[in-house]
C-alpha cells in the first residue's frame, strides 16, 4: 500500500507561520518560531545564524503589510518595513515552510545609511491591486507567469528599446519605497514622469549590463504575483548613450557594482499590471549564498 503524500501547506497555515516569524523577529526572540532541523538563513545576501543581524537591531515593525503565498511550494512572501532605532527601511522576507516549520528565510532590509542610493524617504502605501484575488479568467498559468517575469528582465538588460513582455499601459513600479513611474515630482531619474513600458522603449536602462541568477521561487496564482531573485550588474562603461528618440543622456552608473534584488510582479490578464521591488548594492559579481543549494 503506497503512503498518502503530504498535504499541501494552506494559505492560512503560510501566513500564520509568517505572523510567527515577524512577532518573533519583532521581540527579537527565535525561540518563539518553530524551526527545521536544517535551516537556510540569509539577510541581504549573507547567509547568517538564527538571531543575527536584524534580530539584534530591531526596534519595531511599520504599518505596510503586503503578504502572499505560495501553496504548491510552501512559501509566503511579505514586503513591509522595519524600524533600527530612528529610522524605518523597506523590508522584504520569503519563507519556506516544510512540515509546518520553517526551513528557509531569506530578506532584504534597504538601510538607507548603507546602500549608497541616493532615495527619497519611502512611503509605505497600501495597493490595492496588489492585495486583488484575480477571478479565474484573469489568471494565467505558472509558467506563463514565470515567462512574462522572466520577459521583463530580458527587457531591462541591456535595454535597447526592445520588449520581451507584456505590460500594462497603467503598470506602476515601486522601488525601494519609492514610485518611479507615473511620478513627475520624482527627479532622480529623467524618465520618472513617464509609464513603466515608456521608459523600457526609450531604452532608458541601457546601463544595466546583466540580470543574472534569476530564481522565481514563490508564486501565488490565485492573486497573479511573481516573487522574482536576481543580480542587476553595472561595469560601469557606459558613458553618454542616445534613447530610442534620439534623446543624449549619461549613464548614471560608473563604477562596477550589483545590485541584489527581490521584486515582485502581479500578472493579470496576461500581462504585467504592477511591479513592487527593494533591492541593495552589493560588490560586483557577487554571488548567492542560494545557489550553493540548487
Amino acid at each position: 500500500m503506497k503512503n498518502a503524500s503530504p498535504s499541501r501547506t494552506t494559505r492560512a497555515e503560510l501566513y500564520a507561520a509568517l505572523d510567527a516569524y515577524l512577532a518573533a523577529l519583532k521581540g527579537q526572540d527565535p525561540a518563539r518560531c518553530g524551526w527545521a532541523d536544517t535551516v537556510h538563513y540569509t539577510e541581504n545576501n549573507v547567509a547568517l545564524g538564527i538571531g543575527e543581524g536584524l534580530w539584534g537591531t530591531i526596534s519595531g515593525l511599520g504599518s505596510y503589510d503586503l503578504r502572499f503565498a505560495d501553496v504548491d511550494t510552501g512559501q509566503v512572501g511579505f514586503f513591509g518595513s522595519v524600524v533600527e532605532t530612528r529610522d524605518e527601511s523597506p523590508f522584504t522576507v520569503r519563507i519556506k515552510v516544510a512540515g509546518g516549520r520553517i526551513a528557509e528565510v531569506e530578506a532584504i532590509v534597504v538601510r538607507a545609511a548603507d546602500s549608497g542610493l541616493k532615495f527619497p524617504e519611502p512611503l509605505f502605501e497600501h495597493k490595492p491591486a496588489l492585495n486583488e484575488i484575480l477571478k479565474p479568467s484573469e489568471r494565467a498559468p505558472r509558467a506563463r507567469m514565470i515567462s512574462l517575469a522572466d520577459g521583463y528582465f530580458d527587457t531591462l538588460q541591456l535595454n535597447d528599446g526592445t520588449i520581451f513582455t507584456r505590460i500594462h499601459p497603467h503598470c506602476m513600479r515601486v522601488e525601494n519605497g519609492v514610485r518611479t513611474t507615473h511620478n513627475p515630482a520624482l527627479t532622480l531619474t529623467s524618465v520618472a514622469r513617464l509609464g513603466c513600458e515608456e521608459q523600457l522603449r526609450l531604452g532608458y536602462y541601457r546601463y544595466d549590463d546583466r540580470l543574472r541568477a534569476r530564481r522565481y521561487e514563490l508564486v501565488d496564482e490565485e492573486r497573479g504575483l511573481v516573487l522574482a531573485r536576481a543580480f542587476i550588474d553595472h561595469c560601469g562603461r557606459l558613458g553618454k548613450y542616445r534613447l530610442t528618440d534620439g534623446t543624449q543622456v549619461e549613464s548614471p552608473v560608473r563604477r562596477p557594482h550589483s545590485f541584489y534584488v527581490l521584486e515582485l510582479f502581479k500578472i493579470k490578464e496576461g500581462a504585467i499590471e504592477q511591479i513592487e521591488a527593494n533591492f541593495i548594492t552589493v560588490p560586483y559579481g557577487m554571488p548567492s549564498p542560494w545557489d550553493e543549494r540548487c
